[in-house]
C-alpha cells in the first residue's frame, strides 16, 4: 500500500524520536491543562473519553453541559482536538513503522500495521464532527449523527488503543530479536 510505504520511508530515527518527544511533552503539559479546562467548562463527563454510552446518555451529557459548556465542547473539538489526533497519530505511525521495519521482514504485509493509527485518527475526527453537531443542535434531536457518535467512539478507542498494543508488540519483537542476535553472535 502506497500510504504505508510512504510512512515507513519518512519514519527515520530522527522523525520517530521527534514525534515521541512531541507526544510526551504534549501529554504531560497540554493534555492535563486541557482536561482541567474541560472539567470547569463542561463538567466531569465527556462523550469522547467514554468507551460505551447510549444515545440517551449523549443527550443527558449535552443537557448537563448547559449552553456555555456545549459551546466550549464544540470549540475545543475544532481547536485542541484538531491537533491532538495529529500528535498521537504521528507518534504511533512513525514509531510503529520504525520498530516494525527492524523487527519484521520489510516485504511482509505486517508492515501495514502502521495504518492502524490513521484509521483511529479518522474515526476520532468523525466522532468529533458528529458529536459537535449533536451539541450544536441540542435540544433538537439529531438522528443518525447521534447514533454515529455512539458507534464511532468505541471504534476510535479500539483503533487508537490497538495502535499502542501494536507498537508494544513491535518493541517486544525488536527486543527479543536483538537479544537473540546478541546470544547467537557469542
Amino acid at each position: 500500500m502506497k500510504v504505508s510505504s510512504w510512512i515507513r520511508q519518512k519514519s527515520t530515527s530522527i522523525v520517530s524520536v521527534s514525534t515521541l518527544i512531541i507526544f510526551l511533552v504534549y501529554t504531560s503539559t497540554v493534555l492535563p491543562d486541557q482536561s482541567e479546562k474541560a472539567k470547569t467548562q463542561s463538567g466531569e463527563t465527556s462523550p469522547d473519553t467514554l468507551f460505551f454510552y447510549s444515545v440517551e446518555e449523549l443527550y443527558n451529557i449535552a443537557e448537563s453541559y448547559g449552553e456555555v459548556g456545549r459551546a466550549y465542547y464544540v470549540r475545543t473539538r475544532f481547536t485542541f482536538d484538531l491537533v491532538w489526533p495529529i500528535v498521537y497519530t504521528s507518534f504511533l505511525a512513525s514509531c510503529t513503522s520504525w520498530i516494525f521495519s527492524r523487527s519484521f521482514d520489510s516485504s511482509s504485509t505486517i508492515q501495514q500495521v502502521n495504518l492502524i493509527p490513521l484509521i483511529g485518527m479518522m474515526l476520532d475526527y468523525l466522532e468529533n464532527i458528529s458529536a459537535s453537531i449533536v451539541m450544536l443542535r441540542y435540544p433538537i434531536r439529531t438522528p443518525i449523527l447521534d447514533i454515529s457518535t455512539v458507534i464511532l467512539t468505541p471504534l476510535k478507542w479500539v483503533f487508537v488503543g490497538g495502535s499502542f498494543v501494536v507498537l508494544l508488540v513491535g518493541v517486544l519483537r525488536y527486543g527479543v530479536k536483538t537479544l537473540m542476535n546478541m546470544v547467537n553472535s557469542q
